[in-house]
């Protein structure tokens, strides 16, 4: 099992953007430092509670500043990109990178940045715009030119050269692309199905077991529309995960912490006005009333000593079937940064070896239905 890192970013209102920012950069340093395989970052563009707009501004930085931690956005949102520009600037990150760069995509659900975008997210618009985007873009990487797409919602050439020297010419450094990534937080979700028609590395939204279990069912469905065999060793969740010496230290420092306050003040919230505190029951008879910070930290978080947390994941792990890495969910602990970075070295220093006999069987090839 690998050990990484998805972060909206999330940061209070009254935190000012280069505040947050640098507190990501640093973050971002120590997982390097400690050895954590990779690190996601999140685009938003109408939450102040997820303020940054443009994930490749901080992975830029931050490759200049780390070694050997692969990094990426997680994801672009596609729907607000013209997608010839968006290859060409992954691709330049790419090399700025030096190959460590991931690539995710995401459809993007917030209805704040549907609206200020004039996409129709009610109807799926954002989503077709997505698999647009993302055949345009993949194109843009792969395929010689000269050709045209006439699509739904862009129009764009790859073409010959122009008088004598001007064409086409920047593709990323790993060929044929860095590894694609696509996130999904609803049952039957259409972007895990992506994931497994394409062949895309899935991650899954902190969600509770019962639901993220379905995710994997999402991924085989897309899977078997072009026949091919997914891999749980590729799937990723994204789990909210507090580390401490004890267990009441680890619940007072989250629940007390900004993790409650982010979860009461915000996404909780959210979640309740989209219809989705269901995802985190642990049964329907549960009011949404009583779905707080710390009944999510009860029922669904990671929380606790080494030893509870290692329990808790393995338990996870045996419930959904089996995954591939552990996303730790990022919070802003800038005014307690010694509880963040003793928590991310307790994960990796002694909750990881008590895991490490947590490998998924590789894929067996089947015929597809």
């Amino acid at each position: 099992m690998e050990f990484g890192f998805f972060t909206m970013p999330s940061h209070p209102p009254e935190r000012s953007l280069r505040d947050g920012h640098e507190w990501d950069l640093q973050v971002l340093r120590w997982l390097d430092e400690m050895g954590y395989h990779e690190a996601w970052v999140g685009e938003h563009h109408t939450a102040p509670w997820e303020p940054h707009p443009a994930p490749d501004l901080l992975i830029a930085q931050a490759f200049r500043e780390t070694k050997n931690i692969r990094l990426g956005p997680g994801g672009f949102l596609l729907p607000y990109h013209h997608p010839v520009e968006l290859a060409n600037r992954v691709a330049m990150l790419d090399h700025i990178s030096g190959g460590r760069l991931n690539f995710g995509v995401a459809a993007s659900g917030l209805p704040s940045d549907w609206a200020t975008f004039n996409v129709d997210g009610m109807s799926g618009q954002n989503r077709d715009m997505t698999r647009e985007a993302l055949e345009i873009i993949l194109r843009t990487w792969t395929e010689d030119g000269p050709w045209k797409h006439e699509g739904k919602y862009w129009t764009v050439s790859k073409i010959e050269t122009m008088f004598g020297f001007l064409k086409p010419h920047i593709k990323p450094l790993q060929a044929p692309h860095p590894p694609i990534a696509v996130a999904g937080l609803s049952k039957n979700s259409d972007t895990l199905k992506l994931a497994g028609e394409r062949g895309f590395l899935p991650m899954s939204l902190n969600l509770n077991p019962a639901y993220v279990a379905s995710h994997w069912d999402s991924v085989e469905a897309g899977a078997r529309r072009t026949g091919r065999t997914p891999d749980r060793r590729d799937w990723r969740l994204v789990r909210e995960v507090f580390v401490a010496d004890t267990d009441e230290e680890a619940w007072r420092l989250s629940v007390g912490g900004m993790m409650g306050r982010m979860m009461d003040e915000y996404f909780l919230p959210l979640l309740a006005n989209f219809g989705f505190l269901d995802y985190l029951k642990h049964s329907p008879e549960v009011p949404d009333s009583d779905v707080t910070a710390a009944y999510c930290a009860q029922r669904n978080w990671l929380i606790g000593s080494p030893k509870t947390v290692a329990e808790k994941l393995e338990r996870v792990y045996e419930e959904v079937g089996g995954f591939g890495s552990i996303l730790v969910f990022g919070f802003d602990y800038s005014e307690n940064p010694g509880a963040w970075k003793n928590s991310l070295r307790l994960l990796q220093e002694e909750v990881a070896p008590r895991v490490r006999h947590l490998v998924p069987r590789p894929a067996v090839s089947s015929a597809a239905e």
